[in-house]
């Protein structure tokens, strides 16, 4: 790999590592280590990295703010590319906005937000990236990405780009084209956001932020909702009406805030969070009949 980190370094694509522990990319702090670890500072740094990567046949998996992620402690072989810092840009045009994969979610709600811009509101509390709201059409408050996504710039596994308009990205529920295969990954998108009154968005955030506080454990490690709601069902009331809040494997833990949450409590493994998951599953199947699809995407070799 120090071959490729040399390459790689040689076209100045930005910060290359060996070995990267992928918890410290992780909202819930879980995660092996990264053969290789790329974070590219452009657009044309990834067309770049993934031409060197595929030409050497490392494997290759794309990443956002990692809350939404659960890595096996093994790891990830070959690379990992992280959009992050250099694929943050925002560049404004009206009411249309053009915006890097890897901007912060929360802090782009917020931005708009003060400007009078509405739309992103709902996002005020989503701790992700564009790039993984996009891929997961990520939602709150009755408001999806799709509601305001216009088009999206997707990188694909051979190194090509496109851009694809709303339609064509299919959005539902949680889901977008780009979990099919082959898998695409969202480098930068267009929004378009109405005018909205400054102070009523503000009083909406702050509603909607509170609202999440109050029932959600964001202030420990965690990666967000594990299930996908079982419309009309709600994965975490079903979770709660079995008892199971608080309930322990190892260091893993189901949230005493919301059933759809599990937390790492006290050095949580990947295995403790996996066997908690496949705990609820039975559970929920056993007792209502009903299979739970999981919406953190789970990493493992």
């Amino acid at each position: 790999m120090m071959q490729i980190k040399n390459a790689l370094g040689q076209k100045n694509v930005g910060k290359v590592s060996l070995n990267e522990p992928l918890h410290k990319h992780t909202t819930i702090k879980i995660g092996g280590p990264a053969d290789i670890f790329i974070e590219p500072n452009s657009i044309e740094s990834i067309k770049t990295t993934v031409a060197i990567l595929r030409e050497s046949q490392i494997p290759i998996r794309v990443i956002g703010r990692g809350s939404n992620l659960l890595i096996s402690d093994e790891g990830i072989r070959g690379a990992v590319i992280k959009f992050g810092k250099g694929m943050d840009h925002l560049v404004e045009n009206g009411n249309r906005i053009t915006v890097g994969g890897g901007y912060p979610l929360v802090g782009l709600s917020t931005i708009m937000s003060k400007k009078g811009r509405d739309g992103l509101a709902f996002a005020g509390g989503i701790p992700g990236s564009v790039g993984g709201a996009v891929y997961m059409n990520a939602g709150a408050h009755g408001s999806d990405i799709g509601k305001i996504l216009v088009k999206a710039h997707i990188l694909f596994p051979d190194g090509t780009t496109k851009w694809l308009t709303n339609k064509e990205m299919r959005f539902s529920y949680r889901k977008s084209i780009l979990q099919e295969e082959p898998r695409g990954y969202c480098v930068e998108a267009v929004f378009h956001l109405n005018e909205g009154n400054k102070e009523e968005i503000r009083k909406k955030m702050k509603r909607y932020k509170a609202y999440r506080k109050e029932t959600q454990p964001w202030d420990l490690p965690c990666c967000g909702s594990v299930f996908r709601n079982p419309l009309p069902h709600h994965a975490g009331a079903l979770v709660e009406q079995l008892g199971l809040k608080g309930k322990k494997i190892g260091g893993a833990k189901i949230s005493e805030l919301h059933g759809n949450f599990i937390v790492n409590d006290n050095n949580a493994t990947f295995k403790d969070v996996m066997e908690l998951i496949n705990y609820i599953k039975e559970s929920v199947k056993t007792t209502y009949n009903i299979i739970l699809e999981t919406e953190v995407e789970i990493i493992k070799n």
